[in-house]
């Protein structure tokens, strides 16, 4: 648990699902969801394109976009620059975002937000179950972006964890177009907090098998996404280098080089297994 302190409090409120806190810290504007830090404006940009540059990338078009979570709506902004057409992003708390509109110096303005909830433009903003969606709509994706707080395996009827699971992802394989990529943020990779993202790579890699997961860890951020890809090219990280100079906005932290350092996971993590507490000594 780490602890903060506020300065100004913009927003504080008790929605249906969670409790929402929106005031200035250290790293400027943050969003806190059940005390937890989700977003903050100094290093929000840094997370959100590790989330969502790399999926573009490794699609051949980016159309059709699903976002279920990301409250803020820097997801949509992104897609919408990178070409989509048509972005559903579905939010099970509209308390939660109205207020993120309202108070966050990023993501939707609550005038966008307005139009987004009237389905007026590309942007289409739907309140309601993330998991329902995807086993009901129907609809077929270039892109489905998962992006909500972590996991939470210490609370079993926490409603985010449905969404973790081996089998909706796998309903989200099967919403996907052919050669489109499902991303989730997959939790953090230092070795005393790795358990989720662990648990995410198993998942994934039963999903999609061995060769059809890619991971980024951002080198500025503290978090790390995994994308599945039902039909993977034979070097995802080449064709990402490749593809990142016709990318149809500049990604301010993400170059090629990041593309190529940043892909490969911790090694506890491709090799499933922790490390001895000293290796030279054997009960």
């Amino acid at each position: 648990m780490r602890r903060w302190e506020l300065g100004r409090v913009h927003h504080r409120a008790r929605t249906p699902y969670q409790q929402v806190l929106i005031a200035d810290t250290a790293h400027g504007v943050t969003l806190f969801c059940d005390d937890e830090r989700q977003s903050a404006a100094a290093t929000q940009l840094v997370y959100h394109e590790a989330l969502f540059v790399p999926a573009v990338l490794l699609v051949k078009r980016c159309e059709r976009v699903l976002v279920i979570g990301s409250s803020e709506g820097v997801v949509s902004e992104l897609a919408v620059a990178a070409g989509a057409r048509h972005v559903d992003h579905v939010d099970i708390d509209p308390d939660c975002v109205r207020a993120c509109a309202r108070h966050l110096p990023y993501g939707y303005t609550p005038d966008a937000l307005a139009a987004a909830e009237r389905h007026d433009g590309p942007v289409h903003v739907h309140y309601g179950d993330g998991r329902q969606w995807v086993e009901h709509t129907g609809e077929r994706y270039d892109v489905i972006v998962v992006d909500l707080p972590d996991e939470r395996p210490d609370e079993p009827d926490a409603q985010l964890n449905r969404l973790y699971a081996a089998d909706f992802l796998g309903r989200c394989r099967d919403r996907l177009v052919p050669g489109g990529v499902l991303v989730s943020q997959a939790g953090n990779p230092a070795l005393w907090r790795a358990d989720t993202l662990r648990a995410a790579w198993r998942r994934f890699r039963e999903v999609f098998g061995a060769d059809g997961v890619v991971y980024l860890g951002s080198d500025e951020h503290e978090w790390s996404f995994l994308f599945g890809c039902p039909a993977p090219p034979p070097d995802p990280v080449a064709v990402m280098r490749e593809r990142l100079a016709g990318l149809a906005f500049r990604p301010v932290s993400i170059d090629t080089m990041t593309l190529q350092s940043r892909t490969v996971p911790p090694i506890s993590i491709r090799e499933d297994r922790f490390f001895p507490i000293h290796p030279f000594r054997h009960p």
